[in-house]
């Protein structure tokens, strides 16, 4: 009973982090992290938190979301850099940081503080997020931190995996180590891709041929990042990757393979929910351990060559100003080669040091450090303790503070008139497509009208009432042929006139509808119907 009631309370923390966020102007990340921390301090209680099923309940979801929203043209333009980011930024700062780590403290072994490095390595998607909906971040610079973010985290838990190994058993080889970062990245990428695959496919033959039930469509696509994480886990492969890797399949396999469009408007609500849910949890969970592991501080002081407490917020501002300086020198050095290797391909833009902090500051690190550092063994191979393994956790979580902190800080003056490389814009595709698709209706219409017709009396009803949907159809293409052709901007200002109308004319049917409903005029179930479809429709254009 205790655990539901904290659970309850931890859900209604998630609901009013919300409010309070807009209120007071501060990040929700912080807010959902500082309400769990009020929630520990009330109630005495806390949850236990298992990495192993924090992993399992939180990170297939919500990478499996990411994975199939990401827009893959735009990470694909970008590979270079991502790739850049997510494997040699992570190891660049494992190198660096372990040994800095390692000669501030140095009670704590080589391999704990490489440890701590891989783990502090790679940025949270979630908390990128979390940070880009506090300060607009470009989209182009927005889809280069995402694709990091979720390929990086393999190789943080790689590195961390292969650091516990020498730290436990005092041995270390470069061979096995590559060894197993081979098999965990494509092993992951690969069940990943297998098991969405046989999943939609099997979806698709049961619906041809007995029908298409949307609950269970909806509950099929909340399971697919579940399997594909745990079929990866137990092969020993990266169910990070195979959760990320089945979120991209699946925006390629729903291409083909066609849903009812109930079953799309549905599952697309579940899952905004389920992200909802799942980040702000994150947060509060994460504030949740921080009174816990913050009591400790006087006890983890202990590991260090310095008596007093305080030196502990020197050591995480020193960990964090490193994180920031690492990134720095990366990015910099990235950007340019980059360009340099496109010096062929024209002029390209200048690397202001200004994009440049933007990228470093916008690295912040979320719960997948916290969840991942507390998977530190307690023990040694041998038997005895594990060196620093609370200063490292202390540490670790100062890190996901503070860095929180200095993004939601630092980033919108940063952000400000800050240049990026134009985006490619997509309005002439939109046009053509829209072009391409009204065509196709009129040509659908008009055959499906003769063979209704056919046979069957009064056949003018059939040609009138195509002829008055063809007329719509016709419409919309020449608005955009005229666009395309001769002043765009002028369909795009017609287009958002008549969005508005649209808008008001279906907030007066909202409106009247609840009025008739409240009056008794109309019956329940009738009423529901038409709101619904007055709903359907102003989706379309808000």
């Amino acid at each position: 009973m205790a655990l539901i009631e904290t659970i309850l309370f931890l859900l209604l923390a998630v609901v009013v982090s919300g409010s309070i966020a807009r209120m007071t102007r501060i990040a929700l990340p912080l807010v959902q992290i500082a309400l769990g921390a009020v929630i520990v301090l009330i109630s005495g209680k806390s949850v236990d938190l298992q990495p192993d099923i924090f992993f399992l309940l939180f990170l297939p979801p919500l990478l499996f979301l990411d994975g199939w929203r990401i827009p893959k043209e735009a990470v694909f333009r970008d590979r270079a850099v991502v790739l850049e980011l997510a494997l040699g930024l992570v190891v660049f700062t494992v190198l660096g940081l372990g040994f800095l780590i390692h000669w501030m403290i140095p009670g704590m072994p080589l391999a704990v503080a490489f440890a701590l490095a891989a783990i502090l390595s790679p940025t949270d998607p979630i908390a990128v997020q979390a940070v880009a909906a506090r300060a607009p971040i470009p989209k182009r610079l927005m889809h280069i931190l995402e694709g990091e973010s979720l390929l990086n985290d393999a190789t943080g838990l790689t590195c961390m995996r292969i650091a516990v190994i020498a730290a436990t058993t005092g041995a270390f080889s470069l061979s096995s180590a590559l060894a197993t970062f081979a098999w965990l990245a494509l092993g992951g990428i690969a069940v990943g891709v297998a098991v969405t695959f046989a999943i939609s496919y099997a979806k698709l033959w049961v619906s041809r041929r007995w029908g298409e039930d949307v609950g269970a469509q909806i509950l099929v696509s909340l399971l697919i990042p579940f399997a594909a994480y745990l079929a990866a886990e137990e092969l020993h492969a990266s169910g990070i990757l195979a959760a990320v890797a089945a979120g991209v399949t699946m925006s390629f396999t729903e291409r083909s393979n066609q849903a009812l469009a109930s079953t799309r408007i549905r599952r697309t609500a579940v899952w905004d929910a389920v992200q909802f849910t799942a980040n702000g949890l994150i947060f509060v969970i994460l504030g949740e351990q921080m009174p816990s592991i913050l009591s400790r501080a006087a006890e983890v002081i202990d590991a260090t060559p310095r008596d007093e407490v305080w030196w502990l917020a020197v050591y995480v501002l020193a960990i964090v100003a490193a994180l920031a300086a690492l990134r720095f020198v990366w990015v910099w050095t990235s950007l340019k080669l980059t360009l340099f290797r496109r010096r062929r391909q024209g002029p390209q833009p200048r690397v202001g040091l200004r994009l440049v902090a933007v990228m470093s500051l916008a690295g912040v690190r979320g719960a997948i450090t916290l969840a991942g550092i507390l998977t530190l063994p307690f023990v040694l191979g041998d038997g005895s303790p594990m060196p620093a393994r609370s200063l490292a956790i202390f540490l670790a979580a100062g890190v996901i503070v503070v860095s929180l902190i200095l993004a939601t800080v630092a980033l919108p003056p940063l952000l400000k008139s800050i240049e990026l490389p134009p985006e490619p814009s997509h309005q002439r595709e939109e046009d053509r497509s829209r072009v391409a698709a009204a065509e196709a209706a009129l040509r659908a219409i008009e055959d499906a009208q003769h063979a209704m017709a056919e046979g069957r009396p009064n056949p003018d009803l059939y040609a009138d009432t195509a002829s008055r949907l063809m007329e719509i159809y016709r419409q919309r293409i020449a608005s955009r042929s005229h666009a395309a052709e001769d002043d765009s901007a002028m369909a795009r200002r017609i287009d958002e006139i008549e969005r508005r109308l649209r808008l008001t004319g279906l907030a007066a049917e909202r409106e009247e509808l609840m009025r008739l409903a409240r009056a008794r005029q109309i019956d329940e179930g009738v009423a529901r119907r038409l709101l619904r479809e007055v709903d359907l429709q102003e989706v379309r254009y808000v």
